[in-house]
């Protein structure tokens, strides 16, 4: 079966959150890396961490944003290919260093 491509969006419930402690961060980034290792022949691309601002573009022309509705923001993107989604939720929910109430969105990208 061919592998497809899939869009993770990370979102994290707006506010502050408390930042970890140095032995804390050391721990984060262990995980992060033996995740990256297991996973490695799924992620495509690591996508980055967004910043807070940006433009939204409408027929009017850009205006400052994003403006967001919800109680969370989109705080970094990655993408991996995967057989299906299962596979792409099985990458996803490995993945170390969520926030308390962080979540993925798994989006799977139309072949062109």
């Amino acid at each position: 079966m061919p592998k497809r491509k899939y869009l993770l969006l990370q979102r994290s419930p707006m506010g502050k959150s408390r930042e970890p402690s140095p032995a804390q961060m050391q721990d984060m980034y262990a995980a992060f890396n033996a995740w990256k290792e297991k996973f490695k022949d799924e992620i495509l691309d690591m996508g980055g961490k967004l910043l807070p601002s940006g433009k939204v573009v409408r027929p009017s022309g850009p205006t400052d944003g994003p403006f967001v509705e919800a109680k969370e923001i989109v705080g970094g993107y990655m993408f991996v290919t995967a057989e299906g989604f299962d596979r792409a939720v099985e990458v996803a929910r490995d993945m170390p260093m969520m926030m308390p109430g962080s979540s993925i969105e798994i989006r799977e990208v139309a072949a062109p």
